[in-house]
């Protein structure tokens, strides 16, 4: 038998049923490389929106009171934290407002507080407010304390006994021992 013989194998189906108009065959779903790009576009601009609105609401600028002062005109009515400490005698309740002077650096800044300030606020304490220039003084919403890490007691020197009595009754052989005498009659 030769190449050219009649006999030859059998012709594989078609792909689609025969009388099926193109337009009916399903065709396999291609991914469109743009559709990807502007999905990973939206997404990271919306995170990037959202950090940014994150961070710019959290940060509030730190300035002294006398860098506040000096730089009034630049600072305008944006929010920013400023520090310094309570003026003796400026501490007054006026309504829902506390009126009060912080002072840094010689330079006296003039505070109106909307609301009840901290319980431990009182004058001569470092204090940081939060707030913003309004007219010719800082208008503040929020009182900051500052105080140290370590805490002191008003009476220490009773803690103080009392350590000792605990570490006596817990070793009587170096206890401090006071002779007393009896005097018999």
């Amino acid at each position: 038998m030769t190449a050219l013989d009649d006999t030859t194998a059998p012709a594989p189906a078609p792909a689609v049923a025969p009388g099926v108009p193109a337009a009916a065959r399903v065709r396999a779903r291609t991914t469109n490389p743009w559709r990807i790009v502007a999905v990973v576009v939206v997404v990271l601009g919306a995170v990037g929106f959202l950090v940014f609105k994150g961070l710019g609401d959290a940060t509030v600028y730190f300035r002294t009171a006398d860098e506040a002062v000096a730089q009034k005109a630049q600072l305008g009515t944006q929010r920013f934290r400023v520090e310094g400490a309570v003026v003796d005698g400026t501490v007054a309740q006026d309504g829902d407002h506390v009126r009060f002077e912080i002072i840094s650096a010689g330079v006296t800044l003039p505070v109106v507080h909307d609301g009840d300030p901290p319980e431990l606020f009182k004058a001569g304490i470092p204090v940081v407010l939060e707030g913003r220039w309004q007219g010719d003084h800082f208008a503040s919403d929020r009182i900051m304390i500052k105080h140290s890490s370590e805490y002191r007691a008003k009476n220490s020197d009773r803690l103080d006994k009392a350590q000792r009595d605990v570490q006596d009754a817990q070793n009587p052989a170096s206890a401090s021992t006071t002779q007393v005498t009896q005097v018999q009659p």
